[in-house]
């Protein structure tokens, strides 16, 4: 297995759903294009914010074809969520990933959720995934919804595991834990920011860049701003930085992705604004708060700091 290099702005991609409720593949083609002709350095196909558990077998597999194709035809990177909290079953459905998905980059994995394994059970169930999957893995690390808190510890062991090559950070904050992760990071092991709101710190303090919904939204600023800090150019990252943790904040108004949906329904690039059960739509003043943010993004991307 080749050793897999993550780095930039990955996007997680919406589902977008036709009138009918069908899967918009089309829409799913476009925007997955337009946001790697922005710059984004490749796709999350499957993961949360695509809302999978409401996807049939089909559905994900269209996704997912969707997805490399439009990876493959412009060479950027395809992360695919995949796994689950049962190691076995998990083990079996990264098996075949390869077959299923030719050309993934990696797969993004959770911490077994809601059964709290502790980190020994943790990690033996990442080095089992790791020694079955054909791909690299990335360790989604989001103790909030997994119930499983990782120490810095346990997440350098994670690191030492052959095959496993990144993490998505996504604590809800900025921790003791990520300043000391960050402050020596192991060797081929990326650390990637998962919450919108702390790209900029976990930028500033080493990240090889993010996982973020928010960047279906003025995507090229999200990669100026990882831009910017790996060049050293610390006013106008953290003037960026600061116009952008508002629009992330916008766009997490409601459960995500219904803020993120509802502006790409606004500016044309969905069909429709639709969210599967359990999730309900966001309001108009959600996305209208969102929307005016990532419109003035567009618009002017100055921060009112010579470049």
């Amino acid at each position: 297995m080749e050793h897999t290099v993550l780095k930039g702005i990955y996007v997680p991609l919406v589902t977008p759903f036709a009138e009918d409720g069908s899967v918009a593949l089309d829409a799913l083609e476009k925007l997955a294009g337009s946001v790697l002709d922005d710059g984004a350095a490749g796709l999350v196909a499957l993961g949360t914010t695509g809302e999978p558990a409401t996807l049939g077998a089909d559905e994900r597999r269209a996704v997912t074809e969707v997805c490399a194709a439009v990876c493959a035809e412009r060479g950027a990177q395809l992360v695919v969520g995949s796994g689950g909290p049962g190691t076995a079953s998990a083990a079996e459905e990264l098996a075949a990933l390869a077959a299923r998905v030719p050309g993934a980059a990696a797969a993004l994995v959770t911490v077994p959720s809601f059964v709290r394994p502790g980190e020994a059970g943790t990690i033996a169930h990442f080095r089992t995934l790791a020694a079955a999957s054909p791909v690299p893995l990335v360790v989604y690390h989001i103790p909030y919804r997994t119930g499983q808190q990782l120490t810095v510890g346990a997440l350098r062991r994670l690191a030492a595991v052959p095959g496993v090559v990144g993490v998505k950070y996504a604590t809800g904050g900025l921790d003791q834990d990520a300043v000391e992760l960050l402050a020596d990071p192991p060797a081929g092991f990326a650390v990637l920011a998962g919450e919108d709101a702390f790209l900029a710190p976990m930028l500033a303090l080493g990240a090889a860049g993010g996982i973020l919904a928010s960047a279906h939204l003025a995507t090229a600023r999200f990669v100026e701003l990882a831009a910017a800090w790996e060049r050293g150019d610390v006013p106008r990252a953290r003037a960026l930085g600061h116009r952008l943790t508002a629009l992330t904040v916008a766009a997490f108004a409601a459960p995500n992705p219904a803020v993120v949906k509802g502006v790409l329904h606004a500016q044309g690039r969905i069909p429709t604004p639709d969210v599967r059960l359990p999730l309900l739509p966001a309001g108009p003043a959600e996305v209208a708060a969102a929307l005016a943010l990532a419109t003035a993004l567009d618009r002017d991307p100055g921060t009112g700091l010579d470049h």
